[in-house]
């Protein structure tokens, strides 16, 4: 006869696991509810500027050969993203659930003007094409990341060492205009992009259940912006990378 002691730990253990799955489920449900909102903000803000000249007089200037280039504002623009990102990430742990999040949809907004352009580069069919790509792609590699048994934590130090490689390349390529360093850079980012997906989405999940005991709901809610925000850069990225193989330019 099967022992009380015995069937009452089974039981709890069960319970448990219950309840790990059921906060995991509501974790990356936050996770991805809050990197949507971020990607429509971005969008929004995005097509509004790129489509309105007068908004996009403000960043952009007609140069000698008559075709738009950015003015020193545009500049300003396209990198305060990536100012922002490091700002987020050394405020965190001063910040309220409240101030990250209202911190990260600005973000998302600052992502939207810096990536206008791209209503001036291509067409607004391309762009909606590859976003839709995008999103298909993303869906299916955050998916594997989810699912998959297989540890990825080895691949994050490979990964990062090329994002720091394509992003170092980028800078340079901005004064080089070298079109075999961009379809280069463009093919290296597509790969980066593709692998930081699953292997961001894994750790976000991992991360979870090696803290889903404390019980710290601030953490928590902490935790599902930066992994928003992780899961969120690489989705534009990748859909930045394939733009330049997909999109029509005007």
């Amino acid at each position: 006869m099967a022992d009380y002691n015995t069937i009452r730990t089974v039981g709890t253990g069960a319970r448990a696991g219950q309840r790990i799955d059921e906060g995991l489920r509501a974790h990356m449900n936050k996770v991805y509810g809050l990197m949507s909102v971020g990607l429509l903000l971005t969008a929004l803000v995005a097509w509004a500027v790129g489509t309105t000249p007068a908004l996009l007089q403000i960043f952009m200037t007609v140069g000698p050969s008559g075709a738009m280039q950015m003015n020193i504002l545009g500049w300003v623009a396209m990198f305060l993203p990536l100012v922002m990102v490091f700002a987020f990430g050394a405020m965190i742990n001063r910040l309220s659930y409240a101030g990250a999040q209202l911190f990260f949809y600005v973000f998302a907004a600052a992502m939207g003007l810096s990536i206008a352009w791209i209503f001036v580069a291509f067409t607004g069919i391309s762009i909606a094409q590859t976003f839709l790509a995008t999103a298909a792609a993303f869906a299916g590699l955050s998916l594997s990341g989810y699912t998959t048994k297989r540890d990825l934590s080895g691949m994050g130090t490979f990964l990062m060492m090329g994002l720091i490689g394509i992003i170092v390349a980028s800078l340079i390529n901005i004064f080089l205009h070298s079109p075999a360093l961009a379809f280069a850079v463009s093919i290296l980012g597509v790969l980066i992009f593709a692998g930081l997906t699953a292997y961001d989405t894994q750790s976000i999940k991992q991360q979870y259940l090696q803290m889903a005991q404390s019980g710290d709901q601030e953490w928590m809610g902490k935790s599902a912006i930066m992994g928003a925000l992780r899961l969120y850069l690489d989705f534009i990225n990748l859909f930045m990378f394939l733009l330049q193989f997909m999109g029509n330019r005007n």
